[in-house]
């Protein structure tokens, strides 16, 4: 879908959507303790992909989300489940190493390195080590996983972890479920035979990821939790202080903070964003790309991007690269720019806010193509 996006002014209210983080944790949570899943709400493919595979049998088709991949490859394992892994989009290109490794060191077949690939026997309870800096949802399936098993595990940290944040929840709501581990100064203890047992809540969080768009253009957004462990909380902070953008712990708003500073006057550097060339799309080169399209002054270097700011953008053509927060960022660059902006791919917001144009028309944005 192609879409003309016009210059204007967002302005009013609205209520955060639900978070997809901490929904696909709190479905996960409630399938093992036996809760109705189909009670919690689908705010997104990607959410629809984790109820999915959840409900199914023999094959899981993961579509296009790493979290849901990444968070049932351990688990289904633990179960002693045969079943295929399938996925869509870019999602078989992206990587499972260390985790494939891990699993077949600890007892599980794996047929196939990448997406399709099917698992069977069984996960065994053990020392699990693996880098931080590659990805927390490796950690966060293990941490589901790994109660599960007859005998104690550990998960060894050999790096500095990245995206922390996104494990804490992981931890929050494996207490929700009565479900608990140690944390280590290098990892976690986690205790066998744990049992899931029912939460007596599984309403989830105000998405602070999906907040950050509406909060860059000058929106108030409402029903966000401030002592949320989500790391994209960090966006209030990153647009009070404009200086340089360390994204080790918050890489999803990348894509954003590109946007907002390509509109401060000034140099601006994001870096360690390394990760971001691994995900729905290469979020640097697509990011780069786009705001030279629209006349910005960028830099693309190997871990993230160099921005020579300015008061305004002069409108183009630009991509989504079928990326839902590249998508999202190039609307809210749209309405800085001198001119109409093309935006091709815009239905991948669907990924994660299928209601986006929407609400961005609703807020004052102007669009052409819907």
């Amino acid at each position: 879908m192609t879409l003309t996006l016009h210059p204007a002014k967002l302005q009013g209210e609205i209520a955060a959507m639900p978070s997809k983080s901490d929904l696909h944790r709190l479905m996960i949570g409630a399938w093992l303790a036996g809760q109705d899943i189909t009670t919690l709400p689908i705010i997104s493919d990607d959410i629809a992909a984790t109820r999915d595979c959840l409900l199914a049998n023999c094959t899981l088709n993961c579509r296009e989300s790493g979290s849901t991949l990444r968070f049932l490859l351990p688990l289904m394992a633990a179960l002693g489940r045969t079943v295929t892994f399938t996925g869509e989009g870019r999602l078989p290109e992206r990587p499972l190493e260390p985790l494939l490794s891990l699993l077949r060191a600890n007892g599980v077949t794996i047929q196939g390195d990448t997406l399709p690939l099917t698992i069977s026997g069984q996960l065994q309870p053990g020392r699990f080590e693996l880098p931080g800096n590659v990805s927390s949802q490796y950690i966060t399936g293990l941490l589901f996983a790994l109660p599960l098993l007859p005998g104690n595990s550990e998960i060894i940290l050999t790096s500095p972890l990245e995206s922390a944040g996104y494990v804490e929840m992981t931890v929050r709501t494996l207490n929700k479920f009565c479900v608990f581990v140690e944390p280590s100064q290098i990892g976690w203890f986690v205790h066998d035979w744990s049992l899931y047992k029912p939460a007596t809540s599984l309403a989830p969080e105000g998405d602070w990821s999906n907040a950050a768009f509406w909060l860059a253009a000058g929106v108030n957004v409402v029903d966000l939790d401030k002592n949320s462990a989500q790391p994209d909380r960090k966006i209030v902070q990153l647009l009070q202080n404009l200086g340089d953008m360390d994204a080790a712990q918050c890489p999803d708003l990348v894509p954003i903070m590109a946007v907002v500073y390509a509109l401060r006057p000034g140099e601006h550097r994001i870096y360690n964003a390394a990760r971001l060339r691994i995900k729905e799309s290469d979020r640097l080169a697509a990011m780069a790309q786009n705001l030279k399209a629209l006349g910005a002054e960028i830099e693309e270097q190997p871990d993230g991007l160099k921005i020579h700011g300015s008061k305004t953008l002069r409108g183009g053509t630009v991509d989504s690269f079928g990326d839902h927060r590249i998508a999202m960022a190039m609307a809210i660059a749209a309405l800085y720019c001198d001119t109409s902006v093309t935006l091709h791919g815009a239905e991948a917001v669907a990924k994660s806010y299928p209601h986006f144009w929407a609400d961005y028309q609703r807020l004052g944005g102007e669009v052409h193509g819907l």
